[in-house]
């Protein structure tokens, strides 16, 4: 007895469900007579009668019964496994867990995660809001596949991929008189009041940066730990500051004035993750998007008077 071919079940299939030869023709997009000759091929070589011929209907013969059975739970097979292929495309059923430095989880992220929302709307997203001295054991336990981070962590057991560069840009309160210039230089801000972020802190060393590279040591007023801090204090009136251009990437913020940083100072932001662990197809698609986000992140707000400063 020959094997059945996937094709030939094919076939028997399409004539058990549609009951005719052309209909099964039809449905498989081939000629009738192939399809006849197919079955006819097929029952010779089996040695049974698949097929009871009733005025041109045909039936599942009776002898036929325990292969039509099996046939049935073929296709629940492949069916189910088709179900799952598309719930798994949706999302459905799965987590990705990642997370990101306050300064890019404040607008970016949202937007990032409304593409990966649009593209599985049924995927689980876990996002948490880390410090950089808590990336290590997010990544090294495996409570999340990466941290989106404004600094690169220095360890043998993990790999950092630089994803973006951002502008460092000073921040106002509405109607400060610095607002009314096109660029602010740190020289500017030398007799304001300054707030900032320790310099110490990884974050607050490149923020920092321009006026060192402009040998001045920047006196603060006060500080705050995170982006979002300084953004509200100055919002509040309480002095002014300088911070990355992807923390205020909103088009509307009131209360705030944004204005470009005459000096070249800027901020990188990687994707870092644990050395060897191979990345969900969810993980890479999040991380094209923040690198797709983080490129556009300065025309958001490009109504704020945005353009690249001019060198002295």
């Amino acid at each position: 007895m020959r094997e059945v071919t996937f094709r030939q079940i094919e076939v028997i299939r399409a004539v058990m469900l549609r009951g005719t030869i052309n209909g099964a023709a039809e449905q498989l997009g081939v000629s009738a007579p192939g399809v006849s000759r197919l079955i006819k091929h097929t029952e010779e070589s089996l040695g049974i009668r698949l097929f009871e011929r009733r005025g041109g209907l045909f039936i599942p013969a009776v002898e036929a019964g325990a292969f039509f059975e099996q046939l049935r739970e073929v296709y629940k097979g492949v069916e189910n496994l088709q179900r799952s292929l598309t719930a798994l495309n949706e999302g459905k059923g799965v987590e990705l867990a990642f997370a990101s430095a306050p300064s890019v989880a404040q607008f970016i992220a949202a937007r990032v995660i409304r593409t990966v929302r649009d593209r599985y709307p049924d995927l689980f997203l876990d996002l948490n809001i880390l410090k950089i001295e808590e990336t290590l054991d997010y990544l090294m336990l495996e409570r999340g596949e990466f941290v989106i981070m404004s600094s690169s962590v220095p360890n043998p057991g993990i790999e950092n991929e630089e994803l973006a560069q951002g502008r460092i840009v000073a921040i106002l309160p509405e109607g400060h008189r610095l607002a009314a210039q096109e660029t602010v230089s740190v020289h500017d801000l030398t007799t304001e009041r300054l707030i900032g972020i320790d310099p110490g802190d990884p974050y607050g060393r490149q923020i920092s940066e321009a006026f060192r590279d402009a040998g001045i040591a920047p006196r603060h007023s006060m500080r705050g730990r995170f982006a979002q801090t300084l953004v509200s204090l100055v919002r509040h009136g309480l002095g002014v500051a300088l911070i990355d251009e992807f923390s205020v990437a909103e088009v509307y913020m009131p209360g705030l004035v944004r204005r470009p940083l005459r000096e070249e100072a800027y901020v990188k932001i990687y994707v870092v993750t644990k050395k060897g662990r191979v990345l969900s197809n969810f993980a890479e698609f999040t991380i094209r998007q923040f690198r797709r986000e983080l490129a556009e992140a300065g025309t958001h707000w490009s109504g704020d008077r945005l353009r690249r400063p001019t060198p002295n």
